[in-house]
């Protein structure tokens, strides 16, 4: 058995961290795309690919942080780079503009506006779905 690398150590430190987080379901067994994924109602928010933190955010800030240096457009091995999805690293310093739990609470924010879910800022689920005001 291979020993576990140390940003797939992260990426599980992540998951334990949004275990408890409403609306947030951990990554689920079996094959397939999003496999590792974080999600929020149903949305893949952030996953570990290839060993590397992807998350979903907006295109300007993706644009910002590969712009910075701080990783690339994460194309899905397809060829074609996806505006709102960055992908870390591998080998990133914990400490630095790319910290994982960070990119993961901006991308968490981020899944929760476009949900229409805009208590960012807290863990209750009292905003709902339902398409009335």
């Amino acid at each position: 058995m291979q020993p576990k690398s140390p940003s797939k150590a992260r990426f599980e430190d992540l998951v334990t961290e949004f275990n408890d987080v409403d609306g947030v379901t951990p990554p689920r067994a079996g094959a397939g795309f999003g496999r590792s994924a974080l999600r929020y109602r149903g949305k893949i928010f952030a996953m570990f690919v290839r060993g590397a933190l992807v998350v979903k955010l907006p295109a300007d800030r993706v644009a910002i942080l590969v712009a910075a240096g701080h990783g690339a457009h994460f194309d899905a091995n397809k060829g074609t780079p996806m505006r709102e999805w960055f992908a870390t690293s591998p080998d990133a310093d914990p400490d630095s503009a790319t910290n994982w739990s960070d990119l993961a609470a901006e991308a968490l924010a981020f899944a929760r506006s476009e949900s229409g879910d805009n208590s960012d800022n807290s863990d209750s689920a009292d905003n709902t779905d339902s398409g009335g005001s």
